[in-house]
């Protein structure tokens, strides 16, 4: 059993993400992957950030900030939330379905190997 205060309140769906993203709501969109898969395809939007000294510079700690990386499986995402919320960042939430979830749903990507 999850306590209340368990991460599961750091995550945010699909439809919620899109909704905000549509509505133009002021928040960082961040993908936590190298510069390589970031060129090849990401959410429309998204700035990088693929090292915890990146993550500091690029982004304010009284920010909303959405991190995703490639999926489910993939564990980048976690371990940049962790590190941001133990550096004193409160408003950060994890698209934990990632990349994946996304473009299956047929959502906006841009980059390189987006036809």
């Amino acid at each position: 059993m999850m306590s209340p205060k368990g991460h599961e309140t750091d995550l945010i769906g699909r439809e919620e993400l899109k909704e905000k993203l549509d509505r133009g709501d002021d928040f960082r969109l961040v993908m936590v992957l190298g510069e390589w898969e970031y060129r090849a395809k990401r959410i429309s939007g998204s700035l990088r950030v693929s090292t915890p000294q990146e993550g500091l510079q690029a982004l304010d700690s009284d920010e909303e900030i959405v991190l995703y990386d490639s999926g489910p499986s993939c564990p980048a995402s976690r371990m940049a939330c962790r590190f941001l919320k133990a550096q004193g960042y409160v408003r950060v939430r994890r698209y934990a379905a990632g990349l994946e979830d996304w473009e299956s749903a047929g959502y906006p990507l841009e980059g390189e190997s987006v036809g």
